[in-house]
């Protein structure tokens, strides 16, 4: 049985543990909160059973516990240069424990397990169970639909050590833009300039695994909101987002459509 009002009781007890005041525990909370909001729209809309609607939640309030001490020891959610959180949270959760004081039955472990460690990769692994596969596609849509949102609000400082003048006047490197125009997402070691990981965040769209995670993002203008967030000053890199704009919303149209 899963008890989504207990698991979340022992997630308040567990982050107060941390800085609550400071900015990046407080982002954390919400954006967990947010996905577990949208983890529900997600299974709701694919029409699951109501266990799987609440373990998809479940899998949302759980999906970046190994960002909290990630933010204690690093000062930093750079996973390239930090730690990966997922692998992390995988770690404390069914290595030392933690998963017993946010459900007591066992038999979901292996979903939740394989849903988490699997929500941050570049690509799903192979070899996952039918169960298993559904869940880490609805925690992998909902945490990048949840980000759509931090996107249009997180202080850029904190996002990416500049400030927004300064983003706004950097330019996208070629390898990152033709990987953009191959419809694909984009591999985070390839990103030179602020402005590649702006673009990434928006590529995101091309790992959606459902529909229903796209009209998400449609109903809530999550692309034009990312888009239009920044004043682009060089004339090359303003073009190429008006077009990112143009194609990203004809492919999400497109997909609805099918």
């Amino acid at each position: 049985m899963i008890d989504l009002f207990r698991a979340e009781k022992f997630f308040k007890e567990y982050v107060s543990n941390f800085k609550v005041a400071d900015k990046k525990i407080d982002v954390k909370i919400k954006h967990t909160y947010g996905v577990v909001s949208i983890s529900k729209y997600i299974a709701e809309g694919l029409k699951l059973s109501e266990e799987d609607i609440l373990l998809a939640q479940l899998i949302g309030l759980l999906h970046d516990i190994g960002r909290f001490e990630q933010a204690v020891k690093f000062n930093d959610f750079d996973d390239y240069n930090t730690m990966d959180h997922a692998e992390y949270g995988v770690k404390i959760l069914f290595e030392e424990g933690l998963i017993e004081k946010f459900i007591k039955d066992r038999q979901f472990d292996k979903i939740i397990e394989n849903a988490i460690r699997n929500h941050n990769k570049f690509d799903i692994e192979y070899g996952l169970e039918d169960r298993e596969l559904l869940h880490a596609k609805i925690i992998r849509d909902a945490d990048k639909t949840d980000n759509f949102r931090i996107k249009q609000i997180q202080d850029f400082l904190s996002l990416f050590k500049s400030t927004e003048e300064e983003v706004s006047k950097e330019l996208i490197t070629d390898e990152v833009w033709k990987e953009f125009l191959g419809e694909k997402t984009i591999i985070s070691s390839h990103r030179i300039t602020n402005m590649d990981k702006w673009l990434s965040y928006i590529a995101w769209v091309y790992d959606y695994n459902f529909d229903v995670s796209l009209k998400y993002l449609k109903e809530n203008d999550c692309v034009d909101k990312v888009i239009d967030r920044l004043d682009y000053k060089e004339k090359d890199t303003k073009e190429k987002m008006e077009y990112v704009r143009e194609v990203i919303k004809k492919y999400i149209d497109d997909r609805l459509i099918r």
